[in-house]
Protein backbone atom coordinates (compact mmCIF):
# COMPACT_ATOMS: atom_id res chain seq x y z
CA UNK A 1 0.00 0.00 0.00
CA UNK A 2 1.15 3.52 -0.81
CA UNK A 3 -0.04 7.21 0.39
CA UNK A 4 1.06 9.69 -1.95
CA UNK A 5 1.30 12.90 -0.07
CA UNK A 6 2.59 16.17 0.01
CA UNK A 7 4.19 17.66 3.40
CA UNK A 8 1.85 19.77 5.78
CA UNK A 9 -1.12 18.93 3.06
CA UNK A 10 -4.68 17.49 4.06
CA UNK A 11 -2.69 14.32 3.37
CA UNK A 12 -0.96 14.71 6.60
CA UNK A 13 -4.58 13.23 7.82
CA UNK A 14 -4.82 9.84 6.26
CA UNK A 15 -0.38 9.42 6.76
CA UNK A 16 -1.36 9.84 11.35
CA UNK A 17 -4.26 7.12 10.65
CA UNK A 18 -2.19 5.06 8.80
CA UNK A 19 0.40 5.30 11.42
CA UNK A 20 -2.49 4.66 14.07
CA UNK A 21 -4.01 1.63 12.40
CA UNK A 22 -0.30 0.00 12.57
CA UNK A 23 -0.34 -1.20 8.53
CA UNK A 24 2.60 -1.34 6.47
CA UNK A 25 2.41 1.56 3.83
CA UNK A 26 4.78 3.57 1.32
CA UNK A 27 4.44 7.46 1.98
CA UNK A 28 5.61 8.40 -1.09
CA UNK A 29 6.57 12.20 -1.49
CA UNK A 30 4.63 14.52 -4.02
CA UNK A 31 5.67 17.78 -5.73
CA UNK A 32 2.10 20.09 -6.08
CA UNK A 33 3.96 22.88 -8.04
CA UNK A 34 5.19 20.61 -10.99
CA UNK A 35 2.96 17.36 -9.95
CA UNK A 36 6.03 15.07 -9.52
CA UNK A 37 7.52 12.56 -7.32
CA UNK A 38 10.69 10.35 -7.33
CA UNK A 39 8.70 7.96 -10.03
CA UNK A 40 8.06 10.54 -12.04
CA UNK A 41 4.63 12.11 -13.38
CA UNK A 42 2.06 12.32 -10.88
CA UNK A 43 -0.50 13.29 -13.10
CA UNK A 44 -0.02 9.36 -14.57
CA UNK A 45 -0.78 7.80 -11.13
CA UNK A 46 -4.00 10.62 -10.27
CA UNK A 47 -5.69 12.57 -12.89
CA UNK A 48 -7.04 14.79 -10.46
CA UNK A 49 -2.91 15.84 -9.45
CA UNK A 50 -4.18 16.01 -5.61
CA UNK A 51 -2.81 14.49 -2.91
CA UNK A 52 -3.49 12.07 -0.93
CA UNK A 53 -3.89 9.10 -3.11
CA UNK A 54 -4.19 5.76 -1.56
CA UNK A 55 -2.70 3.15 -3.74
CA UNK A 56 -3.30 -0.72 -2.59
CA UNK A 57 -1.30 -3.10 -3.87
CA UNK A 58 -3.28 -5.27 -6.34
CA UNK A 59 -3.44 -1.38 -8.04
CA UNK A 60 -6.88 -0.19 -7.02
CA UNK A 61 -6.51 3.92 -6.34
CA UNK A 62 -8.43 5.81 -3.85
CA UNK A 63 -8.93 9.75 -3.49
CA UNK A 64 -10.44 12.04 -0.91
CA UNK A 65 -9.05 12.39 2.20
CA UNK A 66 -12.82 11.63 4.10
CA UNK A 67 -12.70 8.50 2.03
CA UNK A 68 -8.90 7.54 2.59
CA UNK A 69 -9.52 7.64 6.35
CA UNK A 70 -12.15 5.36 6.55
CA UNK A 71 -11.13 3.05 4.00
CA UNK A 72 -7.86 2.70 6.54
CA UNK A 73 -9.91 2.64 9.68
CA UNK A 74 -12.45 0.03 8.04
CA UNK A 75 -8.94 -2.52 7.44
CA UNK A 76 -7.79 -2.45 11.15
CA UNK A 77 -11.33 -2.66 13.22
CA UNK A 78 -9.29 -3.54 16.64
CA UNK A 79 -7.71 0.11 16.30
CA UNK A 80 -11.26 1.84 16.93
CA UNK A 81 -10.00 4.42 14.73
CA UNK A 82 -13.66 4.85 13.50
CA UNK A 83 -17.24 3.15 14.68
CA UNK A 84 -18.41 0.15 13.49
CA UNK A 85 -20.68 0.11 9.49
CA UNK A 86 -24.02 0.76 10.68
CA UNK A 87 -23.97 2.20 13.97
CA UNK A 88 -24.86 5.76 14.85
CA UNK A 89 -21.84 6.62 16.08
CA UNK A 90 -20.16 5.89 12.57
CA UNK A 91 -22.69 8.34 11.15
CA UNK A 92 -21.92 10.86 13.70
CA UNK A 93 -18.27 10.15 12.84
CA UNK A 94 -19.37 10.54 9.28
CA UNK A 95 -20.80 14.24 10.27
CA UNK A 96 -17.85 15.56 12.05
CA UNK A 97 -15.73 14.32 8.91
CA UNK A 98 -18.30 15.85 6.13
CA UNK A 99 -17.97 19.47 8.69
CA UNK A 100 -14.14 18.99 8.60
CA UNK A 101 -14.06 19.04 4.66
CA UNK A 102 -16.88 21.69 3.89
CA UNK A 103 -16.98 23.77 6.71
CA UNK A 104 -13.08 24.16 7.49
CA UNK A 105 -11.08 22.57 5.03
CA UNK A 106 -12.48 25.05 1.86
CA UNK A 107 -12.55 27.94 4.46
CA UNK A 108 -8.60 27.31 4.01
CA UNK A 109 -8.35 27.00 0.32
CA UNK A 110 -8.43 30.13 -0.76
CA UNK A 111 -5.45 31.49 1.66
CA UNK A 112 -3.86 29.43 -0.75
CA UNK A 113 -4.51 31.18 -3.82
CA UNK A 114 -2.55 34.16 -4.42
CA UNK A 115 -4.78 36.17 -6.22
CA UNK A 116 -7.70 35.91 -3.55
CA UNK A 117 -8.16 39.52 -1.99
CA UNK A 118 -6.86 40.65 1.53
CA UNK A 119 -10.95 41.64 2.13
CA UNK A 120 -12.10 38.38 1.13
CA UNK A 121 -9.60 36.22 3.17
CA UNK A 122 -10.84 38.68 6.11
CA UNK A 123 -14.19 37.56 5.68
CA UNK A 124 -13.05 34.34 5.88
CA UNK A 125 -10.93 34.68 8.84
CA UNK A 126 -14.23 35.48 10.37
CA UNK A 127 -16.24 32.56 9.13
CA UNK A 128 -13.64 30.26 10.48
CA UNK A 129 -13.48 31.71 13.79
CA UNK A 130 -17.09 31.25 14.11
CA UNK A 131 -16.40 27.49 13.23
CA UNK A 132 -13.71 27.64 16.00
CA UNK A 133 -16.28 29.05 18.45
CA UNK A 134 -18.36 25.86 17.98
CA UNK A 135 -15.77 23.59 18.18
CA UNK A 136 -14.31 25.04 21.10
CA UNK A 137 -17.50 24.34 22.99
CA UNK A 138 -17.78 20.88 21.99
CA UNK A 139 -14.49 20.26 23.44
CA UNK A 140 -15.25 21.56 27.01
CA UNK A 141 -17.18 18.44 27.56
CA UNK A 142 -14.89 16.30 25.11
CA UNK A 143 -11.38 15.44 24.69
CA UNK A 144 -12.19 14.16 21.02
CA UNK A 145 -14.62 14.68 19.00
CA UNK A 146 -16.24 11.05 19.62
CA UNK A 147 -15.61 11.79 23.21
CA UNK A 148 -13.05 10.29 24.46
CA UNK A 149 -12.00 8.19 21.85
CA UNK A 150 -9.42 9.55 19.03
CA UNK A 151 -10.38 8.51 15.50
CA UNK A 152 -9.96 9.84 11.95
CA UNK A 153 -12.39 12.55 12.47
CA UNK A 154 -9.83 13.91 14.62
CA UNK A 155 -6.72 13.32 12.76
CA UNK A 156 -8.47 15.65 9.72
CA UNK A 157 -9.47 17.93 12.24
CA UNK A 158 -5.84 18.46 13.51
CA UNK A 159 -4.49 19.07 10.11
CA UNK A 160 -6.94 21.77 9.29
CA UNK A 161 -5.73 23.17 12.74
CA UNK A 162 -2.36 22.97 11.87
CA UNK A 163 -2.47 25.52 8.84
CA UNK A 164 -3.67 28.17 11.05
CA UNK A 165 -0.86 29.89 11.66
CA UNK A 166 0.54 29.98 8.18
CA UNK A 167 -2.51 32.26 7.81
CA UNK A 168 -2.35 34.16 10.76
CA UNK A 169 -5.07 32.70 12.33
CA UNK A 170 -4.06 32.74 16.25
CA UNK A 171 -5.54 29.66 18.09
CA UNK A 172 -4.63 31.27 21.82
CA UNK A 173 -7.94 33.02 21.26
CA UNK A 174 -9.52 29.12 21.82
CA UNK A 175 -7.86 27.85 24.69
CA UNK A 176 -9.90 24.58 24.46
CA UNK A 177 -9.22 24.09 20.95
CA UNK A 178 -5.30 24.73 21.42
CA UNK A 179 -5.55 21.66 24.19
CA UNK A 180 -6.96 19.61 21.69
CA UNK A 181 -4.41 20.28 18.84
CA UNK A 182 -1.81 19.84 21.91
CA UNK A 183 -3.34 16.20 22.73
CA UNK A 184 -3.59 14.91 19.18
CA UNK A 185 0.16 16.49 18.45
CA UNK A 186 2.08 14.28 21.08
CA UNK A 187 0.31 11.21 19.80
CA UNK A 188 3.03 8.71 18.62
CA UNK A 189 1.58 8.50 15.34
CA UNK A 190 0.62 11.80 14.98
CA UNK A 191 4.85 12.80 15.58
CA UNK A 192 5.78 9.45 13.34
CA UNK A 193 3.89 10.97 10.56
CA UNK A 194 4.91 14.60 10.82
CA UNK A 195 8.45 13.35 11.39
CA UNK A 196 8.40 11.37 8.06
CA UNK A 197 6.80 14.48 6.28
CA UNK A 198 9.71 16.59 7.79
CA UNK A 199 7.26 19.19 9.59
Amino acid sequence: MKLYYSPGACSLSPHIVLHESGLKFEAVKVNLKDKTYKGGDFKKVSPKGQVPLLELDNGEKLTEGVAIVQYIADQKPEAKLIPKAGTWDRYRCQEWLNFIATELHQGFHAFWVPSCPDQWKTTLKESLSKKFDFLSEHFKTNKFLMGNQFTVADAYLFTILSWAPHVNLDLSKWPKLMGFVEAVKTRPATVAAMKAEGL
